[in-house]
């Protein structure tokens, strides 16, 4: 039976900027928009959190069941290294996915932007299919498109939207950056499992464009959302306090250049996780501040 740290590594820890960045910049961008709610952003944190959380058991159950993390080289998989049942990890993911979900009703209700809900079902949908299913969209090259709209635009516009009530187009440029920096974190995941990927038949993107062509798609990720920053400064030059996440790209863009392969790559995924927080948290304060 799994430790309970053996546990908390399951939860990937290292991804949750993905969750806490967008909800950061979504309430920056309501500060911006007329004054920020901290009921609707304390909901918003949590669903992402959930559901963060739930995604990566269910990766980890869909994966071990599935037999493609028998030779993975990255952090802990429960599964994947018999540290615990599958039907467990399973469990643990509808649980937090269930949190989620009722985080969720309750961010609608106290926003009553009820059109959210539809977006929450597809949100959760998102989650479970991404390695889940028959056709796991994951295992077709897709899981970068669905980061970018799920945990760029959809999180970051969802937190702004059920806090001044609409949709505005500083809340869809402000999600930009986010959801390529989210997306630039598979890339690096999907660079280092290319090997494990193609024995196990997973025709990721990185698999698709292969090794040389994938770390062509992470610098020019990264490179674009930095861009996008300097386009936010139409707004106010506040928003400039997103590139304090240059000092964090440096060393996974190094890495990825430089030729890194399997375990030495596990440094640069943590470094573009800390990329999307520390930019991500610079753009919301500046926003804020704006």
């Amino acid at each position: 039976m799994a430790t309970a740290q053996q546990w908390l590594a399951g939860a990937r820890p290292r991804t949750l900027p993905a969750a806490v960045a967008p909800v950061a910049v979504g309430t920056g961008v309501a500060e911006f928009s007329g004054g920020w709610r901290p009921v609707p952003a304390l909901l918003a944190l949590i669903v992402a959190v959930a559901f963060q959380v739930g995604v990566n058991f269910h990766n980890d159950y869909s994966d071990g069941v599935r037999g493609t993390d028998d030779a993975r080289v990255g952090p802990v998989r429960l599964v994947g290294q018999g540290l615990a049942p599958a039907p467990a990890v399973k469990t643990a993911s509808i649980v937090s996915f269930g949190v989620g979900a009722a985080a969720g009703l309750a961010l609608t209700a106290v926003s009553g932007l009820w059109w959210l809900l539809p977006v929450g079902i597809a949100s959760v949908a998102a989650g479970w299919l991404y390695t889940g299913g028959p056709r796991p969209y994951g295992y077709a090259g897709l899981g970068e498109l669905f980061v970018f709209v799920f945990f760029g635009l959809v999180a970051v516009i969802g937190t702004a939207a059920t806090q001044v009530g609409v949709v505005t187009l500083l809340a869809v440029v402000a999600a930009v950056p986010v959801g390529l920096w989210a997306c630039a974190i598979l890339i690096a995941n999907n660079l280092r499992d290319i090997p494990t990927d193609i024995q196990a038949g997973k025709r990721t993107l990185a698999v698709r464009l292969g090794d040389r062509g994938t770390r062509v798609l992470f610098v020019a990720v990264m490179v674009l959302a930095f861009a996008v920053v300097l386009v936010l400064t139409a707004w106010t030059p506040w928003a400039l306090l997103g590139l304090l996440g240059i000092g964090a790209a440096f060393g996974p863009i190094r890495a990825v250049v430089g030729g890194a392969t399997g375990r030495d790559l596990v440094p640069a995924l943590g470094g573009t996780g800390l990329t999307l927080l520390i930019g991500g948290v610079g753009l919301a304060v500046g926003l804020a501040i704006g």
